[in-house]
This record gives C-alpha cells, sequence and structure tokens, in this order.
C-alpha cells in the first residue's frame, strides 16, 4: 500500500460528510476506494487495469456507478465549492471533449440523454463552466457538442452567484445575455462581435484575466478520463469531471 497514491486523513475528513450512510454490512475502506476511483480518472485506465492494492476493480467501478446514479460526487463538488463563498468576479467559457469510440454512440430513442453530438470535429461533448476570479470552477454543465455559447449562458444564468462582474469572449455576446446580467447585478466584461453597429465598451485590461478559464480546462485536461470521454453515460462522465475539478481545485493536498 505505500506505492499507492492515497487521500490524505484532512481530504477524507472534508469528503467523507457527503458519502450516503452505510446499509447493513460495512462498507469496503471509503479511503482506499475512492482514492482508486480517483487514480483510474487521472490516468485514463480501464477499471480493470486499476493497482490490486486499492482493491478488485470491481469495487472501485461498482462504488463509482452507485454513487454517480446517486448524484454524490456532483454534490460534493457543488459543496465545497459553495463553502469559498460568493465571488467577486467570474469568468464563463465552454469546451469540447472528444467521445472514444467506447462512448460514441448517438442517442437512441427511449435511453436516457448521453450529451453526445456531432461537430466538425466527430462526436464530442461540451463541458460549459463558470469559474471564479482564481480560476476554480464554480458552476458546470455537460451538453452535446453542437450546442452553441448562447444557449448554455442562458441555461447557468439562473444558477449564477451574485458577483461584482463577469467576463466572456465574444461567443456570450448578445444584448439578451447582457441584459440578464445586469438585472443580477452583474457587470459584462465581453468584447463585441464585429458586425455590431454600435459596439458597447468593455474593459480591456480586465478581460486580460479570461486566460484563467483556460488553465482550468487544461488542467481538467491534464486527467485523461476528461480529455478524452470514454464513458457511454452522461451521468458518469459528468461525475468523473466534478471528482477532477473537485481533486484539483477544491480539496487542499
Amino acid at each position: 500500500m505505500s506505492r499507492l497514491i492515497l487521500l490524505s486523513i484532512a481530504q477524507m475528513n472534508r469528503l467523507s460528510p457527503h458519502f450516503p450512510r452505510p446499509r447493513g454490512l460495512a462498507r469496503v475502506d471509503d479511503r482506499r476506494v475512492v482514492s482508486g476511483i480517483v487514480y483510474v480518472i487521472r490516468n485514463g485506465l480501464q477499471w480493470k487495469d486499476a493497482p490490486a492494492g486499492y482493491g478488485p476493480h470491481k469495487t472501485l467501478y461498482n462504488r463509482f456507478i452507485r454513487w454517480s446514479r446517486l448524484g454524490v460526487f456532483d454534490r460534493i463538488f457543488a459543496a465545497l465549492a459553495a463553502k469559498a463563498g460568493v465571488p467577486e468576479r467570474l469568468m464563463i467559457d465552454s469546451t469540447h471533449l472528444k467521445a472514444h469510440r467506447t462512448a460514441a454512440s448517438l442517442l437512441k430513442k427511449g435511453l436516457p440523454p448521453r450529451c453526445i453530438g456531432r461537430t466538425k470535429g466527430g462526436l464530442n461533448s461540451k463541458l460549459h463552466a463558470v469559474c471564479d476570479g482564481e480560476g476554480r470552477p464554480v458552476i458546470m454543465m455537460l451538453t452535446e457538442g453542437q450546442m452553441n455559447d448562447h444557449k448554455g449562458a442562458a441555461l447557468l444564468l439562473p444558477a449564477l452567484p451574485a458577483a461584482r462582474e463577469l467576463l466572456g469572449d465574444r461567443g456570450y455576446d448578445s444584448d439578451k445575455f447582457r441584459n440578464g446580467l445586469r438585472e443580477r447585478g452583474i457587470e459584462p466584461c465581453i468584447p463585441p462581435t464585429r458586425n455590431r453597429k454600435a459596439p458597447p465598451a468593455y474593459d480591456k485590461i480586465l478581460y486580460r484575466q479570461r486566460h484563467r478559464i483556460e488553465n482550468t480546462f487544461g488542467r481538467l485536461k491534464d486527467w485523461r478520463r476528461i480529455a478524452t470521454r470514454y464513458d457511454r453515460c452522461a451521468h458518469t462522465f459528468f461525475s468523473a469531471i466534478c471528482i477532477a475539478a473537485t481533486i484539483t481545485f477544491w480539496l487542499p493536498q
């Protein structure tokens, strides 16, 4: 076990209050199993290739699937992000995540949505994210790859915290989105599209900070099972994204 990468006791103390309560027999060691799940997602392994020290790979897989269906990892991400308080600055953007052949099948009638769509780059999903001023994700949403940024922004708008300002690229330039932000007391810092007859002003110095959300996507894609989608079900893939975001940005080492 000494060679394994395990979550620290302090990290587990922050995670464990959000775990489901065990029923009946005592659960297999949470620290070892959750660490094994993190290891598989970070390194892009098949579950059967997980190091034996984490225990049977079926235990890792079953725990991940069961807790994904219960929304455990989603709630952990949301709870830890909320503990940071309301950010003064927000940033919004999206990125495509390529679907591997094991996940690359379009929705069939009667099955739950998979959030996989067809674009010029092939079959992929799209991760929409809102980050704070430090580049830490506070809201995330998974959609089909062909969903445009305007629609994604409209879906995220009601969930935005009461920040002072929001940075976004030209893909988010629309009067409807700008007005929606101002109604919530958020000042948009979004460069206008080139075809605007009366382009609105924006703070060009402040806009330079938007690179932080690009860095966020880069750090999330360092996790191999995030950069390439292997999971067929949308809820399991989104759980993997929540795990990566939680460990990378919201769980001190």
